[in-house]
């Protein structure tokens, strides 16, 4: 291990073995793609997918430039936005100036549990919606089931989320 950006990996048995980069290039293409029709931006889809295929899942960012074809500032502006959206995180590399952006294990359930904040200040502007606007008129109507759709989501998603801590145990020991 030890290899710059995840350029190799070991095998069951521990010997390294040579990682097919044509093969991880076509996956961060596709893999970001699917986040772009889920509605992330282009460039931080293809970010997030080059950090999660890499084996470290972290990567400098000149190494995201050099493996994805793209500028420096391309980059820059795409771990600001996965950094706000708690999707990667910054750290320093030990003796330098040079951050390396990494994607946890756990970033799925991170995400989610993140989501969560949102969707109650989302919840609470909705209620001040259905107030303003009257519950009997069919916009408030309309935003008082929405309302209750997050309610309905935050209620379930911490219950969802303890569910899966302990499936990730029994399959990962993690």
């Amino acid at each position: 291990m030890g290899q710059q950006a995840g350029t190799g990996r070991a095998d069951k048995k521990g010997a390294a073995t040579a990682r097919n980069e044509e093969a991880v290039a076509r996956f961060v293409e596709n893999f970001a793609a699917a986040f772009v029709e889920a509605g992330v931006q282009r460039m931080p889809a293809r970010v997030f997918a080059a950090l999660l295929a890499s084996d470290s899942g972290a990567m400098s960012s000149a190494e995201l430039g050099r493996q994805l074809q793209v500028s420096p500032a391309a980059v820059s502006g795409a771990v600001r936005y996965l950094t706000q959206q708690h999707m990667v995180s910054r750290e320093r590399e030990p003796g330098t100036r040079r951050d390396r952006y990494r994607v946890h294990n756990n970033q799925w359930y991170e995400a989610l549990a993140n989501r969560d904040q949102i969707m109650k200040r989302w919840e609470e502007a909705l209620r001040e919606g259905v107030n303003s606007l009257g519950a009997d008129t069919p916009a408030g109507r309309r935003m008082a089931e929405t309302q209750a759709f997050f309610e309905f989501v935050g209620e379930e998603l911490p219950l969802m989320l303890d569910r899966w801590r302990a499936r990730r145990e029994e399959l990962f020991g993690e």
